[in-house]
């Protein structure tokens, strides 16, 4: 039975959503001139547009491309582009984990579209995108899976000369992965995600396709004020200038820009990937070099860097059954969060049992690298308890 660590992670926040603050956070650096007053302010306004400026250019969102801020976090977002644009054309759900799950029964259960194609893979690998024809009907699916761990590649699978629409959910991917927007038309995330800003907003990217369905289609259902983005047959412009639906937390807005300035400042777009993809590797290279531990993702080419999702394969806690492998991986993130090593490390409650790590680039690589010793320590305790 190895000892106790000595080394601590400095940061121990590895949730994968809220996600911890950038490196050198601190609520007395965010500006509070806005704070106290109408979003409909000049102020109030000026801070919004500034939050959708600072996320084109980071993002290195195209020019012709429309930016919103949505209520409803990420999971807003893409159901105001559900509800708005799906029905004119045959549609297309990948679902690899519960939030593209989620995005299955909108549209089935809720939307009850009759021409839907559903396509599902399990946990830790992805549907053959070689076959979705995204050509001649509109495709939604997750760009990476928050609680799967696995990532689409690479767009090379889209049709650049589609006819339908792509709606992208790519919250846990939105600035750490590369987005290829020549391929996708809706783009959603949210900001506590990748770049650790508070919940309850959302960010929604369209492409000129996307507004071309918006202001030519009326769907056939009500639809809530909150997802009204057209009047009169004509997008509703003031949306994507920082004219919110609905009255946004200034606070949290005024974080988001905190955060997307500290990207700047370290590099942008690219830096952040890189970190990244350090993060990641450093739980891979340990995952490597440990018996009982694997990463849920079966390919490593489609492995997430930002949502690290493991499974324990300790072959003699595996022959004990599922209820066994539950017990000692919910068993390591109670421990671990216990001694202050790793907060909320858990897998997702609709995944399979094991552990998820956040590596997005607010966290750092030297953090990562001192809980490791600790992933041992903490297994040997549990596997200890089946005995």
């Amino acid at each position: 039975m190895m000892n106790m660590p000595l080394e601590r992670p400095a940061v121990p926040f590895f949730s994968s959503g809220p996600c911890a603050k950038r490196p050198g956070w601190n609520l007395i650096n965010l500006k509070t001139e806005s704070l106290g007053r109408s979003h409909r302010s000049k102020i109030g306004k000026s801070r919004l547009a500034l939050a959708i400026d600072l996320t084109r250019e980071v993002l290195q969102v195209p020019a012709d491309y429309r930016i919103g801020i949505v209520p409803g976090s990420d999971t807003g977002a893409v159901e105001m582009a559900l509800w708005t644009m799906l029905g004119p054309k045959p549609v297309e759900m990948l679902a690899w984990e519960s939030f593209g799950e989620g995005w299955v029964t909108d549209v089935v259960k809720q939307l009850k579209l009759n021409d839907v194609i559903v396509k599902k893979a399990a946990y830790g690998e992805l549907p053959d995108l070689t076959a979705v024809n995204t050509k001649n009907h509109d495709v939604v699916f997750a760009w990476n899976g928050t609680t799967s761990g696995v990532r689409v590649p690479n767009a090379d699978w889209i049709a650049a000369d589609r006819e339908g629409l792509t709606i992208c959910d790519a919250t846990s991917a939105a600035f750490a992965q590369k987005l290829d927007f020549s391929k996708l038309d809706v783009v959603t995330f949210s900001w506590q995600k990748a770049l650790g800003g508070e919940g309850a907003h959302g960010v929604l990217i369209l492409s000129p396709r996307a507004v071309e369905r918006l202001e030519n289609y009326i769907p056939a259902w009500p639809l809530p004020k909150i997802f009204r983005m057209t009047k009169g047959g004509k997008l509703i412009e003031g949306i994507f200038k920082g004219e919110t639906i609905n009255t946004p937390s200034m606070l949290t807005v005024e974080d988001y820009i905190d955060a997307l300035e500290w990207a700047k400042s370290i590099g942008g777009l690219e830096a952040l990937i890189a970190k990244s993809e350090r993060n990641a590797a450093v739980i891979n290279e340990w995952v490597a070099k440990t018996p009982w531990i694997a990463n849920l993702a079966k390919d490593p080419k489609t492995a997430s860097n930002t949502s690290v999702c493991l499974s324990i394969q300790d072959a003699e806690v595996v022959a004990k059954g599922e209820e066994a492998v539950a017990q000692v991986a919910k068993g390591i993130a109670s421990l671990l969060d216990k001694e202050g090593v790793a907060y909320d490390i858990g897998a997702y409650r609709d995944a399979p049992s094991g552990l998820r790590i956040w590596c997005g680039a607010t966290v750092e690589a030297s953090d990562l690298d001192a809980l490791t010793p600790w992933l041992d320590w903490a297994f040997q305790q549990e596997k200890a308890k089946l005995a």
